[in-house]
This record gives structure tokens, C-alpha cells and sequence, in this order.
């Protein structure tokens, strides 16, 4: 078996665990952590997955989500913060 694949396979497994923190999770903290362990989990699978196929375009692409994930959860944060004051 290919180490991409096992790579791809344990991210995948690794995000449902992240999933079920989103669905599960007894907080909105614990959920927007369960979110932020998604996003980490997807861009590291695209990274692998440009890898495979040897396209670097995908690369720009993991960059682009993670500034956007990362802005979304400060946003999501401080919505959260200012709502429980």
C-alpha cells in the first residue's frame, strides 16, 4: 500500500474524531476546537493530496483555507465571548 494513502487514510479517521467533538462536544468551546482539528486535519489532506498528484496549485489552495480558517475561528471566538457577556 502506498504511504500516501495510509497518510490520507489515517487523516481521515483523525477527522471523524475531530467531527464527533464538534457533534458531541458538552460546550461551544469544545466545538469550535472539534471545528479549528477539521480544518487543520483537511489542509493537511489537501497538502498530501498535492503530493500524489504533483500539482503545486494546491498548495496556494491549503494556504488560502488556513488564513480563512484561522480568521473565521478569531471571529467565531469573539462573537462567542461578547454573546456570554
Amino acid at each position: 500500500m502506498n504511504f500516501y494513502a495510509v497518510v490520507l487514510a489515517v487523516l481521515a479517521l483523525l477527522t471523524i474524531g475531530g467531527i464527533t467533538r464538534v457533534i458531541i462536544g458538552p460546550t461551544i468551546w469544545d466545538r469550535l476546537l472539534g471545528l479549528n482539528l477539521v480544518s487543520s486535519k483537511i489542509i493537511m489532506a489537501i497538502i498530501v493530496f498535492a503530493l500524489i498528484i504533483q500539482r503545486s496549485f494546491l498548495l496556494d489552495i491549503a494556504i488560502v483555507y488556513s488564513l480563512l480558517g484561522y480568521i473565521g475561528s478569531v471571529l467565531i471566538a469573539r462573537f462567542i465571548e461578547r454573546k456570554e457577556e
